[in-house]
């Protein structure tokens, strides 16, 4: 299962690279609004912790919006603007508590932590690792967010986050390779200028990783007594592995050759 996601993510990603480069460059402004908030501390630091708040708002509805078009790359459709305002506008409930939830997940990394870190003894060293294990489920769940969301219309905010932790913990192992590939993808995308993959590939992944397990929930449902650690995944990913085809990097670079 883990080597078709693979390489569902990537051709996903290739098929639709205009449109990923096109939404990056939004969340490249998004970053500029970031880089100049931070950059207000020397004058103001409440003018820049409110341009921080109001950028990270920013950036929760542009994701949000992002991740309604990826959420059509992954069902190999394309939404287009269209489908970009209309993810914001099905999802602002859902972004609202995105970025509550962002918002709490920097401020723990970046200020809980070292804080009590600063203390220099046991209780703060404890409070530290507790508070980092809070933040790293949270990462993990914020991964599934949106992708299950547009999976689930019809769920409120905290049931789809509810749903996302269940996620996590469900296929710890998934969700720990899944965030590496993030981490991957991220480290590619600095030396790309943040153009491709970007942050819109990141959510692809994201995207195709919940289509993905979805199909083991829908066979589960149907079949309740199956032993989850022996999903028949090449029958439940057939039409999947039928619709990305039987494509390599080397038919992709020179396709003259098939």
């Amino acid at each position: 299962m883990i080597g078709f996601f693979i390489k569902k993510a990537f051709f996903d990603g290739w098929d639709n690279l205009i449109g990923m480069v096109i939404h990056n460059l939004g969340f490249l402004l998004v970053l500029l609004s970031l880089m100049g908030s931070m950059g207000l501390a020397e004058v103001n630091g409440v003018l820049s912790m409110l341009g921080l708040l109001l950028s990270s708002g920013l950036f929760s509805f542009f994701f949000a919006g992002s991740a309604s078009s990826t959420y059509s790359y992954s069902r190999y459709e394309r939404g287009g603007f269209d489908g970009f305002k209309r993810g914001i506008r099905e999802s602002w409930r859902h972004a609202l508590l995105f970025w509550a939830l962002l918002v709490l997940d920097i401020s723990l990394i970046f200020l809980v932590i070292p804080f009590y870190l600063s203390y220099g003894n046991a209780v703060g060293t404890v409070l530290s690792v507790l508070l980092f294990w809070v933040f790293a489920g949270l990462s993990l769940a914020l991964m599934y967010f949106f992708p299950l969301f547009y999976q689930m219309r019809g769920d409120r905010p905290l049931k789809t986050l509810k749903k996302s932790f269940i996620i996590v913990f469900d296929n710890l192992w998934f969700s720990l390779f899944q965030a590496l590939y993030q981490i991957v993808t991220l480290v590619i995308s600095l030396f790309l200028a943040g153009l491709a993959p970007g942050v819109t590939g990141m959510l692809l992944i994201s995207s195709d990783a919940t289509k993905l397990l979805m199909y083991k929930y829908d066979y589960l449902e149907e079949n309740p007594d199956t032993d989850k650690k022996h999903i028949p995944w090449d029958e439940l990913l057939y039409e999947e592995q039928e619709s990305v085809g039987h494509r390599s990097l080397r038919n992709m670079i020179f396709p003259w050759k098939d």
